[in-house]
């Protein structure tokens, strides 16, 4: 799986970073999913915006039947080649995910790795730390890729032109991270070297 990351939308910056960097993970890094490591609601914009562009003021899946229906009637073979286009691009937008609100983090396995996923690395506990292979945040202003014992702690910091995006790849027999900045550039690829998770056993219970 090919895991995306978009840092926060600075405090000074509109929504079109939000858009820019979606945009290069799901039509350029081609990731699987795409989380966004901010606390606002500015990717839920940027999706609801996208879409009514895609496909008109009803982007929802009962709004593509009824144009279909509509172009089964009376739509010229270019009008239906367009509407599969944007219907394919408008379902390539579900890629995009925010971390769950109020409280900003989750779990993730990363093939069989486990990764917390959390907006403010100040917010981890014992409990997070101890559990995890891999920790990724949002809040920094810049990027980092950093080993701390067997854990690794990375950032794509935040959409500001020296980075805010970020890749992790499991496809291979280990993680490869890649980071990029707003232009779509790699500024750097690193092979996340960490062990594999072991069997865990659950006690209690009946």
């Amino acid at each position: 799986m090919r895991l995306g990351f978009l840092g926060p939308r600075p405090a000074h910056a509109d929504d079109s970073c939000v858009e820019q960097a979606a945009d290069f993970l799901i039509h350029e890094a081609n990731v699987d999913r795409a989380i966004y490591l901010g606390t606002d609601d500015a990717l839920e914009r940027v999706v609801a915006s996208w879409a009514k562009r895609l496909v008109g003021e009803d982007p929802t899946d009962r709004g593509a039947w009824k144009r279909a229906r509509a172009l089964v009637a009376l739509g010229t073979p270019p009008e239906i080649d367009r509407f599969v286009a944007a219907q394919r691009t408008r379902l390539r937008l579900r890629a995009l995910e925010s971390l769950p609100q109020r409280i900003w983090r989750t779990m993730e396995m990363v093939g069989d790795r486990v990764a917390v996923l959390i907006h403010d690395k100040a917010l981890l506990d014992q409990e997070d730390i101890l559990s995890a292979n891999l920790l990724v945040y949002g809040k920094s202003e810049t990027p980092l890729v950093k080993k701390i014992g067997t854990r690794w702690f990375v950032t794509p910091g935040e959409l500001a032109p020296q980075g805010g995006i970020c890749v992790l790849d499991d496809t291979g027999d280990e993680i490869q991270l890649s980071l990029y900045d707003m232009t779509g550039a790699l500024t750097k690829l690193e092979t996340l070297a960490m062990p594999r998770a072991t069997a865990m056993r659950v006690q209690g219970g009946a």
